[in-house]
């Protein structure tokens, strides 16, 4: 069984595009949060976009807070349409005009009257950005992977997260280079030793795991497309993007 397309698929319910729609809302208490929560998931994508297409490191970080706080100050959140596609489409789509129309420097760093402000970590991004591939690859193409990798190690972090809660942050530290995309894992043997476990109860931790994997990457994938049929055509394009290229 593919460990990305379990069996069990979880109920498609509160969307990104939610979160979208709330963070329109000015009158909404849950504005601010909705927002923090976009810019978590998408800044950095959006900076390597910036930066890519030629923004230089202060005009990044200026164009890309500027852009999440223009999104409230304008309303334009009002205007998302879950229904005319993927969630970072509407995202990367609203971005790339934002930059089209942004030809005054003053009003990237002008700040709506009473907006939150958006805090974007310049120098972590531009160490990041340093890492990316040459210029081989696209801005669009960085964008999607960027997006791919944000979005896989969110469902990593979340898996931590729970082994953590259940008091197992040790067992997962061993077995998370199981997972797809990791480092080469060790053998079951040398990692059964380790934990003090039997190899046949640490085939089954890691087939755990695996399916965990799945049920949470299927999840955050189901938060960014608008019909639950869409979500293996997402993850599909998700490898693509990150394995595969």
């Amino acid at each position: 069984m593919n460990p990305l397309r379990p069996d069990a698929v979880p109920v498609f319910a509160t969307t990104h595009w939610t979160v979208v729609l709330q963070a329109g809302r000015h009158e909404s208490p849950e504005a601010s949060r909705a927002l923090a929560e976009l810019c978590r998931a998408y800044w950095y994508p959006l900076y390597a976009y910036a930066r890519r297409v030629g923004q230089d490191v202060h005009s990044a970080e200026d164009l890309t807070q500027g852009f999440f706080e223009r999104l409230l100050e304008k309303n334009y959140l009002e205007l998302a349409d879950p229904q005319r596609g993927k969630f970072r489409w509407f995202l990367l789509t609203a971005f790339k005009c934002f930059l089209a129309n942004e030809f005054d420097r003053a009003c990237a760093l002008k700040r709506g009257g009473g907006q939150a402000h958006v805090f974007l970590d310049a120098l972590e991004a531009e160490q990041r950005y340093a890492l990316e591939p040459a210029d081989t690859v696209s801005a669009d193409q960085l964008y999607d992977r960027r997006w791919a990798l944000e979005l896989l190690a969110r469902v990593q972090k979340q898996l931590r997260d729970e082994y953590a809660v259940a008091k197992k942050a040790e067992r997962f530290d061993r077995i998370e280079k199981f997972l797809p995309g990791g480092e080469a894992p060790p053998g079951y043997t040398e990692t059964a030793a380790a934990l003090g476990l039997s190899e046949d109860a640490v085939r089954q931790e890691v087939h755990r795991l695996r399916k965990r994997y799945g049920e949470l990457l299927r999840g955050e994938i189901a938060a960014t497309v608008a019909h639950p049929d869409e979500v293996d055509e997402e993850i599909g394009y998700l490898i693509d993007v990150v394995f595969r290229r």
